[in-house]
């Protein structure tokens, strides 16, 4: 059967076809009521058709692709009003008060779009989110570990995060060249008392950013000489927990 509209490899579109799929995902959202909901990127609905069935949910959604927001405005009714026409990265904070998170994030920006959720962090209770599975289990890993990053210790720092399932690639139109995964984020109220979320976010990018060599000379830029005389800083930045990265932030650089 024809789409009713266009796929567009430049926003990164892969649209979820698979019903078993979609209800799966969908179960996944909270039970709590009253909730309020925004859904990244609805495309063509695919989630977005189980999620406005649910009672006791205030919904919106944001979606940058003009066409799909007519496609699904003409489809959905209930959709009227409801989908903010914007880019996720550029967009304001879409509710007052707490709001989760869902989607089947475009792959091409979904870090960034978990950076947006880290700026409207007090507000955001949970994310159920898709990703392509590399950057799935990046983000989910813990020290130690070579794809342990910047992510990995922002994200979970201030959330608990699971890896719920594999979304495989005939599950999409057009199946995507990767594996998916569906990672669900719990907000665990910032329980280190990050202060300046800003400059312990720069600390740990700068960390990462020469991630061969030791934090003594990583982090040589942001700190001073006292600082960097501490036993930890013979360690490079994949072999530190998220609880280190607090107690040099607050150590040393908040």
């Amino acid at each position: 059967m024809k789409q009713p509209y266009t796929l567009k490899k430049s926003l990164g579109q892969h649209f979820l076809h698979d019903e078993n799929m979609c209800m799966k995902i969908v179960a996944q959202i909270p039970e709590r009521r009253p909730l309020q909901l925004l859904e990244v990127g609805p495309g063509g609905g695919a989630i977005t058709k189980y999620i406005i069935e649910l009672e006791g949910i205030g919904y919106k959604a944001i979606e940058v692709d003009e066409e799909k927001i007519t496609y699904l405005q003409a489809t959905y009714p209930a959709l009227q009003g409801k989908i903010i026409h914007k880019d996720i990265l550029r967009a304001e904070k879409p509710f007052d008060g707490h709001f989760s998170v869902i989607g089947n994030f475009p792959y091409n920006i979904s870090s960034p779009i978990l950076f947006k959720v880290l700026e409207w962090e007090e507000d955001v209770d949970e994310v159920i989110g898709m990703f392509q599975k590399e950057v799935a289990l990046r983000i989910s890993s813990g020290p130690g570990s070579k794809v342990y990053g910047i992510l990995s210790v922002l994200m979970q720092a201030f959330f608990n995060i699971e890896y719920l399932f594999d979304v495989h690639e005939n599950c999409f139109t057009p199946p995507p060249k990767v594996k998916s995964g569906v990672l669900k984020f719990v907000n665990i109220h910032n329980p280190h008392s990050i202060m300046n979320k800003r400059k312990f976010t720069t600390l740990v990018k700068t960390a990462f950013g020469q991630r061969r060599k030791t934090l003594r000379n990583a982090l040589k830029p942001l700190l001073d000489a006292e600082a960097l005389k501490d036993p930890i800083m013979d360690k490079r930045a994949e072999q530190l927990s998220v609880a280190d990265f607090v107690r040099l932030y607050k150590q040393y650089y908040a």
